[in-house]
């Protein structure tokens, strides 16, 4: 089978799970957490191990397909789609850990699941004889009720704050990691990112990696695996892994949209105005949407072909790509929120799911690696402050 057939392949189980997810969403918003079905028909439909090094029962893809699935998935349980990203990217990023490490995480088989915290600021890892001794507290650990393993970001030396060492990831199995019961939230209720505490626990050094030289002066991803996402920076894809569920969630307020009109059709006398507003903002909406998943697919795909050809990226491509990823959840947030102010009174119940997947989309704007200010803030600042801009051609050249 070629690459693009297991694509579609693995994109068509995806969306056969999403009437089930959608049934199950407000189950998973009382949860606050994903429900245990859900993840058993992830793991039954092999989805999680899209994210996979080949090695360890990979399906023979990029990560790219995996943002695929999410986005997929996200039509129908935001929450679900929000964690399977998440579950499936630190698989992903299981890849530039030391191969010992790797061999440790996927023992107990391919079907792994791993949640993360990743600021720094109130962890610290204190070197020791063979590796750290870590301890702190961290919010928003999506997913992490289901998690077996946990990675948490920290800076080294004997304090927290930004006047700390550098900043390290390190991989603990979840028995040394208390999850404490934060997670009540407006949107994304069914991710479960809670908080979790670290008292005093010992990480050998072949679990740890620097996050900043993955990818970059670290090969050890792509002489491992040759896969052509680990020649690139291993941070690269955070937010290109976070944006993808995001536009599920907003085409699953178009798609749903749409079917409560055919449902209801605006009918009658004096009514026309209204139907005609409601129709241009179903165009626009939907327009957006289409605009966001496209600029999705390209970056990534460039990101991919850049580390293929062994490519560097400058701080100024970094931006610009942080920029885009941006904008593709900005562009989703201007999409339901137009669409649930058109919706009338039903959206207001919560049973309705154009205001679930509104709320999880507002709330996944939230997220640091997604906000659109700080992301025009960094290009804007480089590209008037820095070098001059390149053009297309010149990035082609």
């Amino acid at each position: 089978m070629t690459r693009a057939a297991a694509a579609r392949q693995v994109r068509q189980r995806a969306a056969e799970l999403v009437p089930t997810l959608k049934e199950r969403a407000t189950v998973a918003e009382q949860l606050r957490r994903v429900p245990p079905e859900s993840v058993q028909d992830l793991v039954d439909s092999g989805l999680l191990r899209v994210g996979n090094p080949d090695g360890y029962g990979g399906p023979g893809l990029d990560i790219d397909a995996a943002f695929a699935v999410a986005a997929e998935l996200g039509r129908g349980c935001g929450s679900t789609a929000w964690c399977y990203a998440v579950w499936t990217a630190h698989n992903w990023w299981l890849g530039h850990f030391p191969a010992r490490c790797q061999d440790e995480y996927f023992a107990s088989g391919p079907d792994v699941l791993c949640s993360s915290a990743l600021n720094p600021s109130k962890g610290v890892a204190v070197p020791v004889d063979g590796g750290f001794l870590v301890s702190g507290r961290w919010t928003f650990s999506s997913g992490c009720d289901s998690a077996s393993w946990v990675m948490l970001a920290c800076r080294t030396g004997t304090g927290t704050g930004t006047g700390a060492g550098a900043v390290v990831w390190l991989l603990l199995p979840r028995e040394s990691v208390s999850v404490l019961d934060t997670w009540f939230a407006v949107g994304l209720r069914g991710t479960g990112s809670k908080d979790v505490l670290v008292d005093n626990v010992f990480v050998p050094g072949h679990r740890v990696i620097s996050p900043d030289d993955a990818g970059v002066g670290d090969r050890t991803g792509w002489q491992l695996h040759r896969r052509a996402s680990y020649r690139a920076p291993s941070k690269m894809f955070v937010e290109w892994a976070l944006a993808a569920p995001v536009i599920g969630m907003a085409q699953g307020v178009v798609d749903e949209f749409m079917a409560q009109s055919w449902r209801r059709p605006v009918a009658g006398t004096g009514r026309e105005v209204s139907q005609t507003s409601r129709r241009l903002r179903l165009a626009r909406a939907a327009a957006e949407v289409d605009t966001a998943r496209t600029l999705h697919l390209v970056r990534v795909r460039e990101i991919i072909d850049r580390a293929s050809s062994g490519a560097a990226f400058s701080r100024l491509d970094r931006a610009r790509l942080s920029r885009d990823a941006a904008f593709t959840v900005d562009l989703c947030v201007q999409a339901v929120d137009g669409l649930y102010a058109a919706s009338g009174a039903r959206a207001l119940m919560e049973a309705d799911p154009v205001q679930r997947l509104a709320r999880d989309v507002n709330a996944a704007a939230h997220h640091a690696s997604l906000g659109w200010d700080a992301a025009a803030e960094r290009f804007g600042g480089l590209s008037l402050d820095g070098p001059p801009l390149p053009t297309t051609r010149d990035r082609e050249e």
